[in-house]
């Protein structure tokens, strides 16, 4: 995938999440997508490249970057909680649309009981179905 598919294949993934909002805290060529508050994913350039940065576990983390040249240490962010992802050789939109959905999940596991749109155990149960 080009670095321009892999952003607009999370952009298109965050915008369907219940209750996932659109900000732009850092400037209009940040999109940063919060869900209760709190960020799930960023959009942005890196040195002219178009990267993708979320949240994930990490020894999924880990796993990730060891196999996959497409997934790097988070850009600005805490490098064992978040990756980064660019458009190379290795970068799949089903590997976006999983990634993405699972930082969604993560986040929304964090947030109190009353503020998560969703209950996110429940959400990948009818996911596999």
């Amino acid at each position: 995938m080009r670095p321009s598919d892999v952003q607009e294949k999370a952009i298109e993934v965050a915008a369907t999440l219940p209750a996932a909002t659109l900000e732009h805290p850092f400037g209009p060529e940040w999109d940063v997508f919060k869900v209760g508050g709190r960020v799930f994913l960023i959009v942005t350039e890196l040195r002219g490249e178009g990267i993708v940065v979320l949240k994930c576990e990490p020894e999924h983390s880990a796993a990730l970057r060891a196999g996959n040249p497409a997934v790097t240490p988070g850009y600005h962010m805490d490098k064992r909680h978040w990756i980064t992802l660019h458009g190379t050789t290795g970068m799949t939109a089903e590997l976006v649309d999983d990634l993405v959905s699972n930082s969604y999940e993560l986040v929304v596991a964090k947030l109190p009981a009353r503020n998560q749109p969703v209950d996110p155990r429940r959400r990948r149960e009818e996911e596999m179905r």
